[in-house]
């Protein structure tokens, strides 16, 4: 039987894949509310939600997953019976120069939210019906080895860095809440993520505005690691389908059935960005610095630089429970998908240029040292 959400608490909402799915809620849900709750850390930037402040349905709160007495004020004063719970520290090399964020954040703050949903759903049940979702990631299933089965919904846990087991924490979390107290969850663990309004420490947006500005094009060790790409857009489908027509304390694997090393999708990006800088005068005046504008190759920039400690070699996703109980599919493949994306950086330079130009200076100055 198929629950029914109506007003609805998305964490995290002003992040990457929150924003997103955001949109996608709104775009193809017509009843109730969507309260975004995001505590607009370095990486939540309310540019995201930029252009819904007119839906009626939409309502944005600055604050903070871990004040337990506030996400219990928010849900009364809204209603809430579904969380999609996106919040979380995602970065593994911020993860492995600083734990301390992310045990407070993905653990304590799912907690925090976990207790609230408890205190509202099952002891003063203000709703008849409720869902938590949880938004969780394939590294807490560790590392692959090139010839082994991709991860399914069964693989042990064995998370590799500070990120991975503050995740892994807080999918037990989710668990135990579903086991003990009977809260109505789901959870799922996708697999690497790409498109519009990622944060650009992460791969694909770094190297598209490396090549832009002719800057070194960072790949770890021999850039052979494997990842599963799933473009955003797919991963927010699954998602809400996982609340809508999953079942209570079910785990699903999402994937974007596109296993590809990391080099390869360095070189990828150099081929494309090339092209559009030869063929669009308006990119060549704007990036006079890209190689592609005298005449070099962007994949000249490749610099391989020291491996990353801890680094997983391989993720893949079996999403074949997710396909056969959701009837989720990706509705992308890699090649098409990687097309669009840089079509969006490069037809929305206005939002990673303000980004460039704000607390973030200090990052992208030291990555782009020559």
């Amino acid at each position: 039987m198929s629950f029914e959400p109506n007003n609805v608490l998305i964490t995290g909402g002003a992040g990457f894949i929150g924003a997103n799915f955001v949109r996608h809620w709104l775009a193809t849900t017509q009843q109730g509310k969507v309260v975004v709750l995001d505590a607009l850390t370095y990486a939540g930037n309310i540019d995201n939600l930029k252009g819904l402040e007119s839906d009626p349905r939409y309502a944005f709160v600055h604050g903070d997953i871990c004040d337990e007495a506030a996400v219990k004020r928010l849900m009364e004063t809204h209603r809430i019976d579904t969380i999609a719970h996106f919040a979380a520290e995602s970065h593994v090399d911020r993860s492995i120069l600083g734990p301390d964020d992310f045990i407070r954040t993905n653990i304590v703050g799912t907690h925090s939210l976990l207790k609230a949903a408890k205190a509202l759903w099952l002891d003063k049940k203000p709703v008849a019906t409720h869902r938590f979702h949880h938004v969780s990631t394939d590294e807490v299933y560790g590392s692959l080895g090139p010839d082994d089965e991709p991860f399914h919904e069964e693989t042990p846990y064995a998370p590799n860095s500070p990120y991975s087991a503050t995740k892994a924490s807080s999918d037990h979390l989710v668990r135990a809440y579903h086991e003990t107290y009977g809260l109505n969850t789901t959870v799922t663990n996708c697999s690497n993520n790409y498109g519009p309004y990622q944060f650009p420490e992460k791969l694909i947006p770094l190297i598209i505005i490396n090549i832009l500005h002719g800057k070194p094009l960072p790949v770890y060790g021999d850039g052979l690691q494997v990842r599963d790409w799933l473009h955003v857009a797919d991963h927010c489908q699954a998602i809400a389908l996982a609340i809508t027509d999953g079942k209570a304390g079910e785990v699903y694997n999402v994937g974007g059935n596109s296993e590809t090393t990391n080099i390869t999708i360095v070189k990828t990006l150099c081929d494309l960005v090339d092209e559009q800088l030869s063929q669009r005068p308006d990119l060549a005046k704007a990036f006079p610095s890209s190689p592609a504008v005298s005449g070099r190759k962007a994949m000249d920039l490749i610099t391989h630089v020291r491996d990353r400690l801890g680094h997983d070699r391989r993720y893949a996703i079996n999403y074949a429970k997710a396909a056969r109980e959701l009837g989720y599919a990706p509705g992308r493949d890699f090649a098409t998908g990687i097309r669009a994306t840089l079509e969006w950086y490069l037809s929305d330079q206005a939002w990673w240029q303000a980004l460039l130009g704000r607390d973030y200076a200090a990052w992208v100055k030291k990555n782009y040292a020559a």
